[in-house]
């Protein structure tokens, strides 16, 4: 065989093993994928806990403002009552 022949050889066994190399099977997730997996565990319950904790002050806030409607109507109340009296 010439030299030309056997580098051509040469390349294409390499080549090959390369290839056979990139098709392997993946066995699992790295350490990595896995913390990301995580993170986005932790992300997800965070955003249900903030919509949960946005509903909640969403309905302190109108409790409150129908409180306030509620005493500012008695106090209209009284103060006109007590101007027409006098």
């Amino acid at each position: 065989m010439s030299l030309y022949q056997e580098s051509c050889l040469m390349v294409a066994a390499i080549l090959l093993a390369f290839s056979l190399g990139a098709c392997s099977k993946k066995e699992g997730e790295g350490p990595a994928e896995r913390a990301g997996k995580e993170v986005d565990k932790a992300m997800e319950k965070a955003g249900q806990a903030m919509d949960k904790a946005v509903d909640t002050v969403k309905e302190a806030a109108k409790d409150a403002t129908n409180k306030v409607e509620e005493v500012a109507k008695d106090t209209a109340g009284k103060v006109t009552t007590a101007t027409k009296d006098k």
